[in-house]
């Protein structure tokens, strides 16, 4: 029945911010922007990959606490360190590896949503 899993909505309180996180620190390339019901969208990810759909509002459906990670893939984990570093977001959690063949952080985005990043070893 299913085949692909097309986006991940996430209900911002700032897409401005947001998107300066995602798409101004993180890279995550910006597919397009629009207005639907008198909400901002953003389209956000990588060509041919599950998209990130941010949706600025007041109210919010998820709150970080509930337990959702988003989770992206890093050619080097030490190189995602430095880079953060240098761009001020600090690591919540980690550096974990479960297993010989993984390793991966937490940081959190502006609406306090976390962030796994990911190198497979």
């Amino acid at each position: 029945m299913l085949i692909k899993l097309n986006w991940i909505t996430l209900r911002v309180s700032n897409l401005e911010n947001s998107l300066a996180f995602y798409n101004g620190k993180l890279g995550l390339p910006i597919q397009r922007r629009f207005e639907s019901r008198g909400r901002q969208i953003a389209m956000l990810g990588i060509e041919n990959e599950t998209k990130l759909e941010l949706i600025e509002g007041s109210e919010s459906i998820l709150k970080p606490e509930a337990g959702i990670s988003i989770g992206y893939e890093v050619n080097s984990l030490e190189e995602a360190v430095e880079q953060l570093k240098t761009l001020d977001i600090p690591i919540i959690r980690g550096p974990i590896q479960p297993n010989p063949h993984l390793r991966f952080i937490y940081i959190t985005d502006p609406d306090g949503f976390e962030v796994q990043l990911a190198e497979h070893i």
